[in-house]
């Protein structure tokens, strides 16, 4: 594929992008409007957004990859992050009524407005959100690195900077009506991709050939609990990772928000079989990839047509950074509410929230850069990451909202203990074998940790009407001059 029709392709691809944020976000004078869009998010850009994020890097790189590798288990990515969509509105959709800011902000309230656990919450959701973004930012420069040969630093830099800039310009709406556009090619970029990659491997039989294990192969011996463990890795990732609870907190309604989370989470569970058939296609055709991660990028260069393969191209670049943009606003959310008033005791005032936030964003995807500068594939990058900081933090919201008896120690508990025991069982190599990735020994560990020592400490005493009168009194402190 000609590199520099590639290049000006997409060149003018971000600038269109660039255009509709500034236009987006011309009355934006607050910094809820930037960081929520004014609480006013409407049911279809609710239902884009989340669909693009879904189809991100993880599907476009790493799931397809995945299928390369190991054939069907490739579908797991995509049925773990559907079960977890489906979860999550059932589970958290209440959770708009409260008009919460951040995913640290609702765990604090569940453990009554205490600042010890939102701060240290807040951090820990920082540093998630910085590794989600490095991870698309990962999964971008490995396209352009593939597509244009350019070092693999220089292709990460340039996929930060394109979405970085309209990020920093429009805000949350411009993440939103951007996602929503690029899910519109995300979708037709894959299909097109499917279809093809089905008549070129010769159908159910060559992709027979191609898994030596057979269909079901994945969920079969010893490699049953590791395909077990990345669908629940990812399905804990979608229920614990902020860029989805800010669809919850931004929408206009809690019937909104549930609409559009079982919608995109069903469409998502039938599309978890399109990447896994893409990577075997991938595999069958080129058995030799250096790296699997360029699956997905080897199939749109040498197999299709020049005019199809620059659509699903861009299709994949629009996944990396949908999903970037979306982490990159969360964490900048994280950063303003919870992280500024841990350090200064207030929050930063309205006439400054903008400005904040505009600089927060430069801030956070800088930093999610430097996270990638030694990583190489994206499903590993993602799974240990997941592990070790949201596996806690999953069983830390749900045990605060559905046990009356935990109370803020025990929560930090389920934080700690999660995060141990996932290191442990990484560094111990049998163990990182059998189980695929750490997150349901780590989950088990996490809540037997909260509970005894929620048990062993007085119960929280704030009542829950309490709890959200303290917490919307700190956000006034951003709303208001």
């Amino acid at each position: 594929m000609p590199t520099n029709l590639f290049l000006a392709i997409f060149g003018l691809y971000i600038t269109a992008l660039v255009v509709l944020s500034w236009w987006v976000s011309r009355k934006q004078d607050s910094g809820e409007d930037y960081l929520l869009g004014n609480r006013q998010v409407p049911f279809l850009l609710i239902l884009g957004t989340t669909v693009a994020t879904l189809v991100g890097t993880g599907s476009s790189m790493g799931a397809v990859g995945l299928g390369y590798q190991a054939g069907w288990a490739g579908s797991m990515y995509g049925l773990g992050g559907g079960i977890g969509t489906l979860m999550l509105a059932y589970l958290f959709a209440s959770a708009r009524k409260l008009e919460f800011m951040t995913f640290s902000e609702e765990i604090s309230y569940y453990y009554g407005a205490n600042r010890t656990i939102k701060g240290l919450v807040g951090l820990l959701i920082l540093l998630a959100s910085v590794g989600w973004l490095g991870a698309h930012i990962l999964g971008g420069g490995l396209y352009l690195s593939w597509i244009t040969s350019m070092d693999l630093l220089t292709s990460k830099i340039l996929v930060a900077s394109g979405f970085g800039i309209y990020v920093i310009i429009g805000g949350y709406l411009a993440v939103v009506w951007t996602d929503s556009i690029q899910a519109i090619i995300l979708f037709t970029g894959f299909i097109l991709l499917a279809v093809i990659s089905w008549d070129k491997v010769g159908g159910l039989q060559g992709l027979e050939q191609v898994s030596s294990s057979g269909h079901l192969g994945f969920l079969q011996g010893e490699n049953l609990i590791p395909s077990i463990s990345l669908a629940v890795v990812i399905g804990i990732g979608v229920i614990a990772t902020p860029a989805y609870r800010q669809r919850i907190y931004s929408s206009d309604s809690e019937r909104t928000i549930k609409r559009s989370f079982y919608l995109s989470g069903t469409l998502y569970l039938f599309f978890s079989f399109i990447p896994a058939l893409v990577g075997m296609a991938a595999q069958h055709l080129n058995p030799g990839l250096e790296n699997a991660n360029y699956a997905f990028p080897f199939m749109a260069t040498e197999v299709l047509p020049l005019w199809l393969g620059m659509t699903v191209l861009i299709a994949g670049l629009s996944a990396t950074m949908s999903s970037a943009s979306s982490d990159a606003i969360a964490g900048v959310s994280i950063l303003l509410r919870d992280v500024f008033i841990l350090f200064t005791g207030r929050m930063p005032a309205r006439e400054k929230a903008m400005r904040y936030s505009r600089w927060g964003v430069f801030f956070i995807v800088t930093l999610a850069l430097i996270f990638t500068l030694f990583a190489t594939d994206i499903i590993d990058y993602i799974k240990y990451m997941i592990s070790i900081i949201m596996s806690g933090m999953f069983v830390c919201v749900m045990m605060g909202k559905y046990w009356p008896r935990a109370n803020w120690q025990g929560g930090l508990a389920t934080l700690v203990g999660g995060a141990a025991a996932s290191i442990i069982i990484m560094y111990v190599p049998h163990w990182d074998a059998y189980w695929g990735n750490p997150v349901i020994p780590s989950m088990v560990i996490s809540a037997l940790a909260g509970i005894v020592v929620s048990l062993l400490t007085p119960p929280n005493k704030v009542s829950a009407e309490v709890a959200a009168q303290i917490l919307a009194d700190e956000r006034h402190q951003m709303e208001s001059v």
